[in-house]
């Protein structure tokens, strides 16, 4: 596995792995309509074009593969961390969250905060971060559960 630096050409692949990633494993834990808002059939691409170009985002390959994908913004937010279904299991979070925290530590940041789905929370608290608060955020007519969690470093 690698950790690289996202290019411009990764925003498609991205894009299918954020919704392949919502739609197949956090089915789970929120309804179909809540993934298919979450995650919807057409994707906003100029957005997420900006939102990458805007912060450090860290591509996971294996293989050749985009195996999942992070992001920092400049206050110690990660905004985004999702793996593809078909690499789950094979450490692709624990090494994002590895580049993310050299990242903190090189800018000098105390904290890591996030909104941790109902899926992610489990692995956001094997890597040190605590709960906050559950809230409730409405997305395309559906409200959907998730928990604000932070981690001091």
């Amino acid at each position: 596995m690698i950790i690289r630096d996202y290019v411009p050409a990764d925003v498609d692949a991205l894009i299918d792995l954020f919704r392949q990633a919502v739609r197949r494993v956090a089915i789970r834990d929120y309804s179909e309509a809540q993934v298919k808002a979450w995650a919807p059939d057409m994707a906003e691409r100029e957005k997420w074009v900006e939102r990458r170009a805007s912060r450090p985002t860290w591509v996971a390959e294996i293989d050749g593969k985009v195996a999942g994908f992070t992001d920092l913004e400049p206050d110690g937010h990660v905004d985004m961390m999702y793996v593809h279904p078909d690499f789950k299991g094979r450490g692709v979070a624990n090494a994002l969250m590895a580049r993310v925290e050299e990242a903190a530590a090189e800018r000098k940041l105390g904290r890591l905060y996030t909104e941790a789905s109902i899926t992610a929370k489990p692995f956001f608290e094997r890597k040190g971060f605590r709960v906050i608060t559950p809230q409730t955020v409405h997305v395309r007519g559906q409200d959907l559960v998730n928990y604000r969690m932070e981690k001091f470093l």
